[in-house]
């Protein structure tokens, strides 16, 4: 089982405009909704792979209840999110149709009371005893300590269990230091945490903070990676066009997809790519479909160095 933890959970809201103009009336033509936050879209993916995946966090209020609803009905997803007296953050995306474009609108999500943010922890630890990974992704609600992640990360490690982290900013920076199997920050999120725009020199500076692998996200150029195994550098056979929405987590998925399946490093990085690379072709937002990743798969290239015994 993998666990994907997102301790700002949402449900997206999808709305398709003919063109988005500002302060005009707009008629919708049409609206979808799932459950969301990037780990419950990472835990979606693995799903669809044939992985077994266990999503936590906090669910609560009305908005909550439609998000555990969805992922009971999704196979091979179980909910263990803790209840919470709040309730669960919307996001918002108006799709421009005439242009192709998204307008986001993130609502920041329930404060976490300290009594909320206990039951998480004992709940987390509970869950760590069956999980072969664990994904720490996302933003962190009001309430929760900016420490949040690097204190989950040492757990998974006292229980043996290898972490992947994906967030940004202050956790990110603090939960670098507590020393995640892998970290996937995207180019601006990695230029923030090392002040270095140069994708080589930031991912060598992100390691030396204490990640033990690190994995960036180079948009349409793909992914580099630097492991103590070396380092590759994974492209998509063509510059892909579509909606890049979900396609990072897709990649984190595709990583851990590859960590449970104990490949070397250059198959992670190939399945991580084909799969971004199929969510950014995707006619829904943050989907693949299964045939286009399976064509990308046998397409993408990757090269690279491995390091020295």
């Amino acid at each position: 089982m993998i666990l994907t933890v997102t301790l700002n959970t949402a449900l997206d809201i999808t709305y398709r405009v003919r063109s988005l103009r500002p302060h005009t009336t707009h008629r919708v033509s049409e609206v979808t909704e799932r459950p969301g936050g990037k780990g419950v879209n990472v835990a979606r993916v693995l799903a669809a792979l044939g992985h077994e995946v266990t999503v936590t966090g906090f669910a609560g209020g009305s908005t909550g209840r439609i998000v555990q609803d969805a992922l009971t009905a999704t196979p091979g997803v179980v909910d263990a999110l803790v209840p919470i007296g709040g309730t669960t953050r919307r996001t918002i995306a108006v799709v421009d149709e005439r242009t192709g474009d998204t307008t986001q609108l993130n609502e920041p999500g329930p404060a976490i009371a300290p009594a909320e943010w206990s039951a998480f922890l004992e709940a987390y630890e509970d869950l760590l005893a069956p999980a072969s990974a664990v994904a720490l992704c996302g933003s962190l609600p009001p309430g929760v300590p900016v420490g949040a992640y690097a204190g989950l990360i040492r757990t998974a490690r006292a229980a043996g269990v290898p972490v992947l982290l994906d967030t940004s900013g202050e956790p990110l920076r603090r939960g670098v230091a507590a020393r995640p199997d892998v970290v996937k920050p995207n180019a601006d999120e990695l230029a923030e945490l090392t002040g270095s725009h140069e994708p080589l020199r930031a991912t060598q500076d992100a390691r030396r903070r204490g990640a033990h692998a690190v994995v960036a996200s180079l948009g349409p150029e793909g992914l580099l990676a630097l492991t103590p195994e070396g380092r590759w550098r994974a492209t998509p056979p063509t510059r892909v066009h579509g909606n890049p929405t979900g396609a990072g987590d897709s990649a984190a998925a595709g990583l851990l997809s590859g960590l449970a399946d104990h490949l070397p490093w250059p198959d992670r990085l190939t399945r991580a790519t084909a799969l971004a690379a199929a969510t950014v072709r995707a006619a829904v937002a943050g989907e693949f479909d299964r045939g286009t990743y399976e064509e990308l798969l046998g397409r993408v290239a990757v090269i690279g160095e491995v390091s020295a015994a």
